[in-house]
């Protein structure tokens, strides 16, 4: 390891720990937040410490190994998503325990690498709670940011919604109810197809009967369709672009 790269590793996780709050870890815990080592520092710290770093590759992957909520999170804003490998994507996401760091990640590295869509629907097909909520969060953030993509790479992504409605772990539902309406919210193709998805999820929920993976994938049906049906949705989507 480069003696500049530990310095700059070590400097920030003691930046990040003169600003944590035991107090804080134990809101995040309230949020669903339980990662296995956090500081509890705000939101705000760790965005100016990211800012002050700039893009930094090899530092985010010294930060992402010491396993520190914080560190992975700044890790997340300031990798280069070009140097960022499939294998590198792989790992990190095996190191996911919480909705937190995940959904960062994916936001803000994952889904500007060239690996984010095969990822999205790999992922989707996974066992592991937090790979699989990756999968559709990916889905989720790559509907807001990649504004180029064709409807098509979207309307391949409701199959795996319709699939993973019924899984009843809390991480993945809301992702995959998350997709469902970010895709839902694109443009008025997307919008028709995402509720059509919703429909026959909540009839095939219907007709499941009353187990843990039938009211999931109610809940992800209706709360989609509330949403995406609503007079604000459609407003919007009726405006000329």
């Amino acid at each position: 390891m480069k003696p500049d790269l530990e310095r700059q590793a070590k400097e920030v996780l003691t930046e990040l720990q003169a600003h944590g709050d035991p107090r804080n870890v134990e809101g995040m815990a309230r949020y669903g937040i339980r990662a296995a080592c956090a500081y509890g520092v705000p939101t705000p710290i760790i965005d100016r410490i990211a800012r002050g770093l700039g893009t930094n590759h090899a530092l985010a992957g010294r930060l992402w190994r010491t396993g520190v909520l914080e560190a992975r999170a700044i890790a997340a804003f300031i990798d280069d998503p070009r140097r960022v490998s499939s294998a590198q994507m792989e790992r990190w996401a095996a190191d996911f325990d919480s909705w937190a760091i995940c959904d960062t990640t994916c936001g803000k590295l994952f889904d500007r690498t060239p690996f984010a869509w095969s990822k999205a629907h790999a992922w989707a097909r996974r066992r592991e709670e937090f790979v699989r909520r990756a999968g559709f969060a990916l889905m989720a953030w790559l509907a807001v940011h990649d504004k180029q993509a064709p409807d098509d790479r979207f309307l391949a992504c409701l199959p795996l919604v319709e699939e993973a409605a019924f899984d009843e772990r809390n991480m993945v539902k809301k992702a995959v109810n998350w997709a469902l309406r970010q895709i839902g919210k694109r443009n008025r193709r997307l919008n028709r197809s995402a509720v059509a998805c919703a429909g026959r999820i909540r009839r095939a929920a219907v007709k499941a009967g009353t187990g843990a993976g039938a009211r999931a994938a109610r809940w992800v049906a209706s709360d989609a369709l509330r949403e995406l049906q609503s007079a604000a949705v459609q407003a919007r989507l009726a405006r000329p672009r």
